[in-house]
């Protein structure tokens, strides 16, 4: 995480700078570990700007909350940066990723609709 970046919202600003950033990755990695998850950082570079679907990159401003491209893929901002993200740690660990349709989460958020995106692992 890049926290100079964050911090570039006045009104979460103060919140994450109190935040201890290294004790919450110490965290991640130990319950990842304990739970037998595996952890992996990754790049956080342009993982809001480049579409999830197809990989065009598609610039905006912070203010913009929907990521829109022409292939069709349309998103919450946070959803798509989240798509790329896991898809990066994935390929990252070896796990062969590809491009399918998921649906919206039903009830708790842990049930998934759809084809899986994974083609060796399971979501969690």
């Amino acid at each position: 995480m890049r926290v100079k970046n964050l911090v570039k919202n006045h009104c979460l600003a103060k919140s994450i700078n109190d935040a201890g950033w290294y004790q919450f990755r110490e965290w991640l990695e130990y319950f990842g570990q304990k739970f037998g998850r595996i952890t992996v950082a990754v790049n956080p570079a342009y993982t809001s700007q480049n579409c999830s679907k197809c990989g065009e990159v598609v610039k905006k401003s912070l203010s913009t909350r929907t990521h829109v491209c022409q292939c069709g893929c349309r998103l919450d901002r946070d959803h798509n940066a989240a798509k790329n993200i896991l898809t990066r740690a994935l390929s990252t660990v070896g796990f062969e990723v590809t491009v399918s349709r998921v649906e919206p989460l039903q009830g708790t958020g842990y049930e998934k609709k759809g084809q899986n995106l994974l083609t060796k692992a399971p979501l969690y």
